[in-house]
Formats: structure tokens, sequence, C-alpha cells
């Protein structure tokens, strides 16, 4: 089986370097995070950008929407993490986590994730190590626990658990590691692959993770936590068919479909249930982030998500239908 997908919309006022992260939010707006510097919300009925921040003198590097749409968590090159409320359109709270002058150990944050309960949020760093941090505006940033990997190689990648229990972090290694929140204890590792791993992608039941790696390959792992502590069995797919690193994925609300971006400039549309690709788009040139809508598809249709990369450009894709 094929499916497809049509571009239904591209944006006006693209930004002028790659975007590196996107998302797409409860209430049917784009948010996305470039190297220029700037993070913009977008109208996803027009293509049209409804808010924007003034730029940080450098990249965005990572971008976290809460649940419900209402505030957006973006992080910086320098390790600058911001917290913005969407519907005021105002900044709520600012942390420089590189700044040794003020917490003895800091570490500069890369990849930022904001917990579902939007009480804390964590980062990666070059240690191996994720921070969890207040998301509270009164006491933003600041540290009240370290998850130890155990690896000291650099954080790509942090994601929490739709249910905010847990939270997966991957590494330049291509390692992935997931935290119980609560214990603060690591209870599963997984060396799937043998390269950095750029993005993960959680499905809506939490009992999936999705991985993507500089190997060209994503791999679905069963990460389903058992009451007696047991962790699932690991990997259990993989997906093999782009020509360079894959980028980034993320998995459809239904949890049948994930899409992934990369350097091949193609994104992939996966059946998982199959195992395997029914769609491949070709963008002009690598697709540094992809994010489905949280609107659960209509029945008969495949859903809708949105791409950006390195032409500066968000793009909207939508179902067009099945094929044989």
């Amino acid at each position: 089986m094929s499916l497809a997908f049509v571009n239904a919309l591209e944006c006006k006022e693209p930004h002028s370097d790659e975007i590196w992260a996107v998302a797409w939010t409860a209430n049917n707006t784009a948010v996305s995070a470039s190297a220029d510097g700037t993070v913009k919300q977008w109208d996803s009925a027009s293509g049209q950008v409804s808010m924007s921040r003034p730029p940080h003198n450098l990249a965005i590097v990572s971008l976290s929407v809460s649940p419900d749409g209402k505030f957006a968590l973006y992080n910086g090159l320098d390790g600058t993490t911001w917290l913005w409320d969407l519907q005021a359109d105002t900044v709520v709270g600012r942390h420089e986590s590189y700044d040794r002058s003020a917490v003895q150990g800091a570490e500069p944050s890369w990849s930022v994730s904001l917990n579902p309960n939007g009480a804390t949020y964590a980062g990666t760093s070059s240690s191996g190590n994720v921070n969890i941090y207040s998301a509270n505006p009164d006491s933003f940033g600041a540290r009240q626990a370290i998850l130890t990997s155990g690896r000291s190689r650099h954080g790509m990648d942090c994601v929490h658990s739709p249910d905010g229990t847990r939270v997966a972090l991957s590494n330049e290694a291509g390692q992935v590691f997931i935290f119980d929140l609560e214990s603060q204890a690591l209870t599963s590792t997984y060396s799937s692959h043998a390269m950095c791993v750029r993005s993960l992608a959680w499905s809506s039941d939490g009992q999936l993770l999705l991985t993507a790696s500089d190997d060209k390959r994503l791999i679905l792992h069963d990460v389903r936590s058992t009451p007696s502590g047991k962790p699932g069995s690991g990997a259990v797919a993989t997906l093999t068919g782009h020509s360079s690193w894959v980028l980034s994925t993320s998995i459809s609300p239904d949890g049948r479909l994930a899409a992934s971006g990369s350097a091949d400039k193609t994104v992939k549309v996966w059946d998982l249930s199959a195992r395997a690709a029914v769609s491949t788009l070709q963008e002009s040139g690598e697709v540094w982030s992809v994010a489905w809508s949280p609107k659960p598809p209509a029945p008969g249709t495949a859903g809708a998500f949105i791409t950006g990369g390195q032409d500066g450009h968000v793009r909207w894709w939508r179902s067009a239908g099945t094929g044989a």
C-alpha cells in the first residue's frame, strides 16, 4: 500500500537560515526555531506569521511545546533557555544554563523538553546527563535533579513520555536511555544504533519509542513499563530506506504512522505495523524537523504533518488518500 501526501501550504515569510525544529500545537498553529536566531508562530490556515520573538545572537537549536499549545520552550546554541507564553506573547522564563557563577557544575543545555505536566523541563548536556529544571516562571531554570546516564557523550535529544513520568535521552554515540522521573533511576539502555541518534519520538500511549540516526536507520523500541518495573523488549523493528542521516522523526497521534526527515532531502512516511515506507516526499534541502498534527486524523485519512529544514521554509503536508 502507498499513501499520498500533498504540500498543502508553505509559509509566507521563511526564515533566513535553516529551521532546526518545528512543532504543531493543539491550537492549530505551527512553531519553528531557526539557525537565524528567531522563533516564529504560524497560522496553519494561511501560512502567515502570527507572532515571533526578537532574534537571539546565536542559533535556536531545540524546541518543545506544551500539550495544550499555551507555551513554547526553546534553547539557543549557547545554552540560553526561554519559556514563551503563546497566549500573551511574552517570555515568562529565561535561564542561562551555562552560567557557572550562578550554579556550581552548571552545564549548557542543548536539547530541551517541557514536561507535559508543565512543572519542569529537561535539558541535555555534553556530559551525558539530563538536568531537570523548574519551569515555574517564579523559579524558572532552578535545577532540581541530575539524571546520569553513565556515558560521557553529548546528549543529542531528550523527550518526555506523553504522561510525563519518563524522559528519554539519546547521545552522539548511538545510545538511548530512559529515566523514571519519580525515582530518578535509569530504567533502560539501548545500543541499537552504531552512530549518533539525533531524534526521538514517543507513541501517544508511551509504549513505543522511535529513534532516528546518522546510520540512515530508524529503530522502533518497545519501551512499555510493567508493574514489576521490568522494561519492554527493546528494539522490535528497523526502518530502512533513507540514503543519508535521519535527522528527525515523529509518530502520528493514532500511532499508525511515523514521519522522518533526512539529509537525503526527503521525508518518508512509514506504516509502523507493516514496518514499511508508504510515501516519500522530495524537499529542496535537508529536512531537520518533522511534526505531526496533534489532532487525530479524520476517518479514511492519514492525517497531516509539518516539516522544516535547510531552506528555511515551514511546509504543511496533508493526506490525499491511498493508492495501490
